[in-house]
């Protein structure tokens, strides 16, 4: 984060301190994330809620909905009561599924209120140790020499590692085969044994592996190279253009008060700027994002054209 806007944040903390003393007498908000305890967006929540709570003088619980690509998470936020006490700490799935779901119960721009960016999270290409490419042109190279040997696991149907991998295909012209799995660990861990050749994964969960020699990591996913990884270079550097990192954000539901969702916002931006929450964040090899709800309004909105337009060139389709 450049330093003006770092201490942009820093300087919303000291706001803080005037919310109306009714705000700190209100009852625990639960915050929703689609996805199971453990994961990175939980991980992320968690920090998240924690950090909330000391601004705003009251508990954040978060409350674990998995299912359906964070759908059912989103639907029960879209629903709640615009009280302030129903949040949701989404995922790049919230834009991808505008377009990979016919039919949602649920509009992902005008149901909600957008509150904050929180990070987003590049991913990884990594190959089994006795991979025969060392980077993308060896990659390039090698697939094309060999159509359709190749095999790519796909860590969830649909997920945003998914689409890079399937437009990692499209723009190279390779013909690499995709295998479903389940999640990341899964993929990782046949990697890992020899048993794939390749997978998209976030940068937290391959690094350790990638240090201790168990996996190869090819390129990042990241418009540029990686502070973590300065060796390792961005898939953009063959393919100009390429840049697909996955993000979280808070939301609030639709026509929620303007004094409340300014209080969260503010919290949340200033958590960010915390030493706390970015030594958190950085442990999970996320970038802070900290934008602000119009920011983070028109950042969602292209977020859901981009990715149209990545499910309607790759054919994707929900599980």
């Amino acid at each position: 984060m450049k330093r003006r806007h770092f201490l942009t944040l820093s300087a919303l903390a000291a706001g803080l301190a005037g919310l109306p003393a009714a705000q700190a007498q209100q009852s625990a908000t639960r915050l929703l994330v689609g996805a199971t305890p453990g994961g990175g967006t939980d991980i992320v929540a968690r920090a998240l809620a924690l950090e909330l709570g000391k601004r705003l003088g009251r508990p954040f619980i978060v409350d674990n909905r998995p299912g359906a690509a964070g759908n059912i998470a989103a639907q029960a936020v879209a629903k709640a009561a615009p009280d302030g006490n129903t949040l949701l700490l989404s995922y790049t799935s919230h834009a991808i599924n505008a377009s990979l779901y016919p039919a949602l119960p649920f509009d992902p721009v005008k149901d909600f209120t957008p509150l904050a960016g929180i990070a987003s999270l590049p991913a990884v290409l990594v190959a089994r140790p006795s991979f025969k490419a060392n980077d993308m042109k060896q990659l390039i190279a090698l697939a094309k020499s060999e159509p359709g040997k190749l095999n790519l696991a796909i860590a969830g149907i649909g997920s945003a590692n998914h689409l890079a991998g399937e437009m990692l295909k499209r723009e190279a012209g390779l013909d690499i085969v995709s295998v479903p799995y389940k999640g990341t660990g899964p993929a990782l861990a046949d990697v890992v044994a020899g048993q794939i050749d390749l997978t998209f994964a976030g940068v937290a969960s391959a690094r350790e592996l990638i240090k201790g020699g168990k996996v190869k990591a090819l390129a990042v996913t990241s418009a540029q190279r990686l502070p973590a990884f300065p060796q390792v270079p961005a898939v953009a550097e063959v393919i100009p253009g390429f840049a697909y990192s996955s993000w979280y954000g808070l939301f609030g539901p639709a026509g929620l008060p303007r004094e409340q969702a300014d209080a969260l916002s503010k919290a949340a931006l200033a958590a960010l700027a915390s030493p706390e929450m970015r030594e958190r964040l950085a442990n999970e090899g996320l970038v802070p994002m900290g934008t602000g709800p119009q920011e983070f309004d028109r950042f969602v909105r292209a977020e859901i054209e981009r990715w149209g337009k990545v499910v309607a060139a790759t054919g994707a389709k929900p599980e």
